[in-house]
């Protein structure tokens, strides 16, 4: 039977990480990593029933998930689950990304029909973004930016989890399209289809971690 695992990266979350653990929790076991919180996040999602890890400092969500797939593969999972802290991501909507596994290494909860809800910069950014990392992929796939998402143990085994921040998500599907791991998306239902309040996103800086991340991997793929 396959074992998977939930993973929630939070950042100064208190408000609204218990509500997800605790609806997650129907679904998956667990894992949160407080990433360096000042605002009590960790305690509250303990108080949720999660398991909770601490980095003691601010280190990007990156390496959050990277703290999270230590711990859960070591434990012998299989595949495991990311969705975020901030109630964007419905814990109902799990099952989804379970069943659009068959034969993926790698499973995208899709936003694009949702574009048209956010604000402008955002869904320009969003389509953008996808359009430009599925080319370096060579692999046209309709949402790059999501965070909710499910990743087999192997192929995070395969193409590492390197980059600290939110190039991390982007840069591993680049990878992973480069190494032939099958990518499928499936379309979700979202909390609130604009997370501008709620995101840590940096649109300028992060913007451009994203692009010289995804460019590195495409250069590493291009390696014998």
């Amino acid at each position: 039977m396959t074992a998977i695992g939930a993973v929630i990266p939070a950042y100064d979350a208190a408000a609204s990480v218990g509500d997800v653990v605790r609806r997650t929790l129907a679904h998956l076991p667990v894992l949160v990593v407080d990433d360096g919180s000042r605002d009590g996040t960790a305690e509250a999602a303990r108080a949720a029933g999660a398991e909770v890890r601490v980095l003691p400092e601010n280190r990007g969500k990156g390496a959050a998930l990277r703290e999270a797939f230590t711990a859960w593969f070591a434990r012998g999972m299989d595949a495991v689950v990311t969705l975020d802290a901030d109630g964007q991501h419905l814990p109902e909507e799990i099952p989804k990304l379970l069943a659009a596994r068959d034969g993926a290494d790698l499973v995208l909860g899709a936003r694009d029909h949702l574009f048209g809800s956010m604000a402008p910069v955002r869904r320009a950014s969003n389509r953008l973004s996808s359009r430009a990392i599925s080319m370096l992929a060579g692999n046209r796939l309709r949402d790059v930016q999501t965070g909710f998402r499910l990743y087999s143990r192997r192929v995070i085994e395969a193409t590492g989890f390197p980059e600290p921040r939110f190039d991390a998500e982007s840069a591993v599907v680049v990878r992973a399209a480069r190494r032939g791991f099958r990518i499928a998306t499936v379309s979700i239902t979202l909390g609130f289809a604009d997370g501008r309040v709620t995101s840590h996103y940096r649109p300028v800086v992060d913007s451009l971690r994203i692009a010289r991340a995804v460019v590195r991997a495409r250069v590493e793929g291009l390696r014998p």
